[in-house]
């Protein structure tokens, strides 16, 4: 049997105090790179929430306007005039172009800065895949709608040749559904949003925009 006394001396000869001091020290430093490590997470967790909530208050968020919104009148670049009353849209065909236009909302925190369009002939449904960031017109002109209020969106397709413009002068000669994307960003450029809407044929003349879905290019959207 080893006596107490034995014990503590071969503890003594095999860790100095020297050496006892260097683990405690060492102890010590890991003990407070470790609270260190846990603090910056946070602070960079808080950061991250904190630049998160700044880009929500920036984002737009577009639909079709309310029925009760002012009619709004537009030019385009030939000189040819529409009126768009709250909540309704345009689709003409006259002399081989295609004249498309939206009564617009922005429901959320940001302006809204429209980048480009794409449209189709047909109601698309919730499994047909948005139009490729790439694949976009880009706007003749800066389009912006301030959160909270109305403005709108125009296009035309003036060029017989390309894909979507027989099949798009058709819907609105025989007054069928038609499809459009619309990508648009805050005012610097970021949350890029893509938005679908259908124009809807109602009565003998009149076009309604609906909304369909969104989708957030540089985050997770809604769904």
């Amino acid at each position: 049997m080893i006596e107490c006394g034995t014990l503590s001396s071969l503890v003594g000869a095999t860790v100095s105090w020297p050496t006892a001091a260097s683990l405690a020290t060492a102890g010590g430093t890991l003990v407070l790179a470790l609270a260190t490590f846990a603090s910056v997470r946070s602070s960079n967790r808080s950061a991250r929430i904190a630049e998160l909530a700044l880009q929500e208050q920036r984002r737009p968020v577009l639909v079709q306007s309310r029925p009760d919104d002012p009619v709004q009148k537009i030019m385009f670049i030939d000189g040819h005039w529409v009126r768009v009353s709250g909540s309704g849209g345009v689709a003409e065909h006259i002399d081989g172009n295609v004249y498309l236009v939206m009564s617009l909302r922005n429901v959320g925190a940001g302006i809204g800065v429209l980048q480009g369009w794409s449209v189709r002939a047909g109601f698309l449904t919730s499994q047909a895949e948005h139009t490729g960031e790439g694949q976009f017109r880009r706007q003749a002109r800066d389009l912006y709608i301030p959160p909270g209020d109305i403005g709108l969106w125009q296009g035309a397709l003036r060029d017989p040749s390309e894909d979507a413009h027989p099949a798009v002068a058709e819907a609105a000669e025989r007054r069928e559904p038609i499809s459009i994307e619309l990508l648009y960003t805050d005012q610097v450029g970021g949350q890029r949003t893509i938005s679908r809407f259908s124009l809807v044929p109602v009565g003998d003349e009149a076009w309604l925009t609906t909304t369909g879905l969104h989708w957030y290019l540089d985050r997770d959207g809604p769904r």
